[in-house]
């Protein structure tokens, strides 16, 4: 049954998916021949440690509909979406990952309720097939993306998401180091809603996002749209002061009433390490902005692209990257 018409522009971040690259094109084209209007698919291949960019190249000249983008290295998923999503020509965005575990053939949910009149829909799996570890820091993830979007519908993010492109001219002109895709999107919109999709297993290999790496592209977030970390360091200090008044006003009526003074050099070292945590609390979260302040200073490229299997007219949206090398 064939859907109502939708430009689309079909965007994956590839990293060493060589196995799953042809099964997953071959099901997306199929899926995209039972949707009326233009189609592509941006496949940006961020920096994969085997041989996924011949296989990028070998679909290309097999699949027209295919654009690519080889980046110099591994930027990291957001990055590489970020090219694609710059590059993209369509009405519609939708971005999956490589492993098959998104089935493009739920895209159909995800359009259905864009037409209702969302700018940003996200498909939210029934059941997600990860350890409970990673599930624990999706979690957590999510919470911090809640505050740094402010929007309530933070929780119910998946990296399967279709939106609108022209939201991309909200932040056309962030030059930020870090990248969220979905703070990105809460710049233009706050129209976000979300559908059920059915999940699938990796077709094969295991999942690269490990806890270490979750946990730091959490600590990113926080301290990369968010000023939480700051307010949390002067609610401590605020209390630090509380808790200092307080025991100054106990030693002062001890004294009074006892004629003594706080016997112990345990209660003194215990006040003095509370007040010096929070100091060196507080030091640490200033010295990570002042960090990041650094890092945006010395103009680090989001992505710089190697070679394209796309026409040498890219387009304007990828003009401010620095190209290095085209169809070599």
């Amino acid at each position: 049954m064939e859907e109502s018409e939708s430009n689309l522009s079909i965007v994956i971040p590839v990293y060493n998916s060589r196995d799953t690259l042809p099964i997953l094109v071959k099901e997306i084209c199929r899926i995209l021949d039972q949707i009326n209007g233009k189609h592509e698919i941006i496949l940006v291949n961020d920096g994969s440690q085997d041989n996924s960019w011949e296989i990028i190249e070998t679909l290309s000249s097999e699949y027209p509909i295919i654009r690519a983008f080889n980046l110099m290295r591994n930027y990291g998923q957001h990055n590489a979406l970020l090219c694609g999503i710059r590059s993209a020509r369509n009405e519609i965005i939708v971005t999956l990952d490589d492993d098959f575990q998104h089935p493009p053939s739920e895209i159909h949910k995800l359009l259905a309720k864009l037409n209702e009149g969302y700018d940003v829909v996200y498909g939210i799996p029934e059941t997600e097939k990860h350890s409970l570890w990673r599930n624990i820091t999706s979690k957590l993830i999510k919470l911090i993306l809640k505050r740094a979007m402010r929007v309530s519908s933070a929780q119910t993010l998946s990296a399967f998401r279709a939106f609108r492109t022209e939201i991309r001219d909200a932040f056309s002109e962030y030059r930020g180091t870090y990248v969220s895709i979905d703070v990105l999107l809460s710049w233009g919109t706050n129209k976000f809603s979300s559908v059920i999709v059915r999940h699938n297993k990796r077709l094969s290999g295991d999942s690269r996002y490990t806890l270490k790496k979750l946990m730091s592209h959490a600590f990113t977030l926080i301290t990369g749209f968010s000023i939480l970390p700051l307010q949390i360091s002067t609610i401590m200090g605020f209390l630090s002061i509380i808790f200092g008044f307080a025991v100054f006003i106990y030693v002062i009526v001890r004294y009074i009433i006892s004629g003594g003074i706080v016997p112990g050099f345990t209660f003194l070292a215990s006040t003095l390490a509370i007040f010096s945590g929070v100091q060196l609390f507080a030091i640490g979260m200033i010295g990570e902005y002042l960090g990041r302040l650094f890092t945006r200073s010395l103009d680090f490229p989001q992505y710089t692209i190697r070679a394209t299997t796309a026409s040498k007219d890219i387009g304007p949206e990828v003009t401010d990257v620095a190209i290095k090398e085209i169809n070599k």
